[in-house]
């Protein structure tokens, strides 16, 4: 049994206004998260499995939790990804860190190279695998430090011209390195199903059903961010902290929190007697067993549409508010 662990680096160049939308939060910018998601859809669509996004696993060494953008796991390989959303012309400076220069700001900003933050985190995920009981064996793990320089495909489809940004030479032409061109034409390899990220790289055999398996319960009980899904397709990671409402309205609400319920969804207003307008929650119970909650065990509730979802974003210091009626869902980690 081979069992791949595929080191990605997703280099987005593109300019954050391009994800950013006009609507009720201006201030709030989600292209990093937006980002994420959309790798993550892409590699599922292209190579199947499942994908994790936003992931926090603890580093025992370092005392501390590391943030991993995407894990892919399939039946072949397992891709560990780091997406990272740059705008303007990317280089290597002096001191090994990604110096990124843009037009919207007169001093570049210097980034720690992420192939080397990517390494950390691959040893980070083989260390708690094995501490959760599902160890990788040695002489069967191929580390293969990959990047790629990309401006994700779900831009085009939504009729967004591109820009024409570049990586600097000096990183485009390192083997770690795959260029736009690529990434658009990235597809499995026909014969051995395997990503062509790592042709040639490792035999033939799937990882049996039952260490997939595994491997899917494990990461998706792991610690990972909340995740906020806003009306207009976009996505926020952070950590959900609570409702904000009328006495009436968080009574209601007193069971949808983190130990009971998973998931919520908000649906559009209904008109309740005398023209009162109402959101009505849909959530689920926590699924403890890793099931998933099916839609029978899904509860209601009506709330007022002045409700609101108190949120902070990843790597933000503070808190802010959403009105529930721009919210889509919220995901709640266990």
């Amino acid at each position: 049994m081979w069992v791949v662990i595929l080191c990605g680096l997703i280099l987005f160049k593109i300019l954050r206004r391009i994800f950013r939308r006009d609507d009720a939060f201006p201030d709030i910018d989600s292209s990093d998260s937006d980002a994420s998601f959309a790798v993550a859809a892409r590699l599922e669509k292209l190579y199947g499995g499942k994908a994790f996004v936003g992931l926090r696993i603890p580093d025992a060494d370092a005392g501390v939790r590391q943030h991993i953008d995407v894990v892919l796991v399939t039946k072949r390989e397992v891709m560990v990804v780091a997406v990272r959303n740059f705008s303007g012309f990317v280089e290597i400076g002096g001191n090994e860190n990604w110096v990124c220069t843009s037009d919207k700001k007169h001093r570049p900003q210097s980034h720690p190279d992420p192939v080397i933050e990517l390494s950390k985190q691959v040893a980070v995920i083989e260390s708690y695998l094995e501490q959760r009981g599902v160890p990788l064996p040695k002489g069967h793990v191929i580390e293969l430090s990959k990047q790629v320089a990309v401006i994700e495909s779900y831009l085009e489809q939504r009729g967004v011209p591109l820009p024409k940004d570049m990586p600097a030479y000096s990183i485009s032409s390192q083997l770690e390195v795959v260029s736009f061109d690529k990434w658009r034409e990235l597809k499995p390899e026909p014969r051995s199903g395997l990503s062509n990220w790592i042709k040639g790289a490792v035999g033939k055999s799937d990882m049996q059903d039952g260490f997939c398996e595994k491997l899917h319960f494990i990461l998706g009980t792991s610690p990972m961010w909340d995740r906020l899904e806003l009306r207009g397709d976009r996505n926020i990671l952070g950590e959900f902290v609570e409702f904000k409402g009328n006495k009436n309205d968080m009574q209601a609400l007193r069971n949808v929190k983190r130990s009971k319920v998973g998931r919520f969804i908000v649906q559009k207003p209904s008109m309740l007697g005398l023209g009162r307008s109402r959101l009505q929650v849909l959530y689920f119970p926590r699924d403890y067993r890793g099931k998933g909650a099916s839609s029978s065990e899904c509860k209601e509730i009506a709330v007022k549409p002045s409700t609101e979802v108190l949120f902070q974003q990843m790597n933000s210091k503070k808190a802010k508010k959403f009105k529930l009626s721009s919210i889509v869902s919220v995901t709640l980690s266990g």
